[in-house]
């Protein structure tokens, strides 16, 4: 077991830092090229009509109000019950909102987990027939569980199904698109045999979990545990270094490029980072543009032809 451990950790490990370093190249790319689409959830008592700061005459020199609270309802929306794809495209969230929804209780599950081996630890017990807080963990644990796993294997299905049978997104599908759902499907696939029929109640699990919280030496749960263990070490580690790992550029996505709405102002970081965008050299060549020369110099050029 003390491989498996290495593993977990490691996987763990690797999945912080490509998601780290996933977040820092997000921070320091170039300035967006923003939408300037309205309505903007922020805009206070705007938002509802597709409103903005540009309404009010001097705009400039009045302070503007921001509305925290719808932007993160707005977010919330978006990220638990996918609202954009439930708009755009019903017949993918029909697949899609199991799959993310699923992968949000699996979240929560391997927390309860944790939660109930920590407990332990201190002497309390994880059952139905413990105390309201064991018995409020075992429950969740089971609802967290195999719900999420039920749900991510449907969703998963439901998505490799229409990959391959819509013809319109089928040339839009490569290999690894249908590799990576197969992967969630094989891995849920082994966890609920190995919970259905060796670990009902996930004490095995939770005694594991326990071990890597405190690094202590983990007891063998049996062959099926470890193929398990193997398979969500190798997908906690490989999620983060392909584009399944989108989630990390949501931020960014509605605060930079969506969302961002600040003015370019006098003496601003905005205008000191377009600035030096512009003294960018161009380096490629049109009937337009010279190359070797910045984007003022062509904007110059452009203007006075």
């Amino acid at each position: 077991m003390i491989v498996l451990q290495l593993l977990t950790y490691l996987a763990l490990m690797t999945a912080v830092i490509a998601m780290f370093i996933k977040a820092l190249r997000y921070i320091t790319a170039p300035e967006h090229l923003r939408w300037e689409l309205y309505p903007v959830p922020h805009e206070k008592g705007r938002a509802e009509y597709g409103g903005s700061y540009l309404e009010e005459l001097d705009w400039w020199t009045k302070r503007r109000h921001a509305d925290i609270l719808n932007e993160i309802k707005e977010m919330m929306q978006e990220i638990i019950f996918l609202k954009g794809v439930l708009h755009h495209n019903k017949r993918v969230w029909l697949s899609s909102f199991p799959f993310h929804f699923g992968l949000y209780l699996c979240i929560g599950w391997l927390g309860l987990l944790l939660i109930g081996a920590i407990g332990e630890r201190f002497g309390a017990m994880v059952s139905a027939e413990a105390g309201a807080f064991g018995a409020s963990i075992h429950y969740l644990t089971l609802i967290f569980g195999y719900g999420g796993l039920s749900l991510t294997g449907i969703g998963a299905g439901g998505l490799l199904i229409w990959r391959a049978s819509d013809k319109e997104q089928r040339p839009y599908s490569s290999p690894i698109d249908y590799f990576n759902l197969a992967l969630f499907i094989v891995v849920v696939a082994a966890s609920l045999i190995t919970h259905a029929v060796f670990d009902p109640s996930f004490s095995l699990l939770r005694a594991y979990v326990g071990s890597l919280a405190t690094f202590s030496r983990a007891a063998s749960g049996g062959t099926m545990l470890a193929l398990e263990i193997v398979l969500i070490s190798l997908l906690l580690m490989y999620i983060p270094l392909t584009r399944m790992s989108h989630f990390v550029a949501k931020y960014f996505l509605y605060h930079s490029v969506r969302w961002n709405d600040k003015p370019n102002e006098r003496g601003s970081k905005l205008e000191n980072r377009l600035a030096e965008l512009l003294a960018e050299k161009v380096g490629w060549e049109g009937s337009h543009v010279s190359t070797g020369k910045s984007w003022v110099e062509v904007a110059k050029e452009t203007k006075n032809e």
